[in-house]
């Protein structure tokens, strides 16, 4: 009762403009939490809650045809196991990747980069998860020029600093953050370093960082001096994002984005 009374109150939100402050809610490989993730189904209800804008992640199909899914091959969310690179839309098609997360999302498909655009509202965005390599951004940049989508809807990130470089060299007019997670060496030192993430930063021509939580404050700053926005994920712990706005994230992907936006706007 409590999810569905959220659904409600947010689709009501949605249309509403959100405090400057307060940053941009994503829903992460869509509502996740209540659909299987990168499916229709799950972006289709990030937007009923509100959310600002969507993640997907994408990789190329043998054909050529740009594929939402996480993995590079689909044996963790589908019925059968197949290398997406190996195999064409026709075959990717045939495969079942909702019947996992619940027997209601039986039959659900994996959707096309197209697919995905079509759901998105106006004034709303999609962050653009690039899975594979450089090799996708023509068929990308083909994709968005056909989906009528305008370059403030679509954001490109990906962690292979190549394809940040690529786009930017491409298309500079679209917005692209390089993903970094932070980790802790043997030494329980944060790792990479400042110098190395603003040297990656500055070599990819990125606009911004998005990371993991475990970013220090410090660096944080020193992006931001630098003329870097910073964003930030997975984040579906209210209490996390309240934190996380609190040092500047200019957006928060979530698994959940109704529970967070609340959490934010109380």
């Amino acid at each position: 009762m409590v999810k569905t009374f959220l659904r409600i109150l947010f689709s009501c939100m949605a249309s509403l403009s959100i405090n400057a402050e307060e940053p941009m809610i994503v829903a992460h490989r869509g509502a996740s939490q209540e659909a299987p993730e990168n499916t229709l189904p799950a972006f289709r209800l990030a937007w009923e809650q509100g959310a600002d804008a969507i993640e997907g992640d994408f990789h190329l199909s043998k054909d050529g045809v740009i594929v939402c899914i996480h993995d590079s091959r689909t044996k963790k969310r589908a019925d059968r196991d197949l290398i997406v690179s190996e195999s064409t839309l026709k075959e990717l098609k045939t495969l079942d990747v909702g019947a996992k997360f619940g027997a209601e999302f039986k039959g659900t498909s994996i959707p096309t980069l197209a697919e995905v655009f079509a759901t998105v509202p106006p004034g709303k965005t999609i962050y653009v998860e690039i899975k594979c390599g450089p090799e996708v951004i023509p068929v990308l940049l083909d994709e968005i020029e056909k989906s009528g989508l305008s370059t403030r809807q679509v954001v490109v990130i990906a962690f292979k600093e190549a394809v940040v470089r690529q786009l930017k060299a491409t298309a500079p007019e679209f917005k692209a953050f390089w993903l970094c997670s932070f980790k802790k060496n043997k030494f329980g030192q944060l790792r990479p370093s400042a110098d190395a993430v603003l040297a990656t930063l500055a070599g990819s021509r990125a606009d911004g960082l998005s990371s993991n939580t475990r970013i220090p404050k410090g660096l944080i700053d020193a992006v931001e001096r630098a003329g870097y926005e910073w964003h930030v994920w997975t984040v579906n712990d209210p209490a996390t994002a309240k934190q996380m706005q609190a040092l500047g994230a200019r957006s928060i992907t979530t698994d959940a984005p109704a529970e967070i936006r609340a959490a934010l706007a109380r």
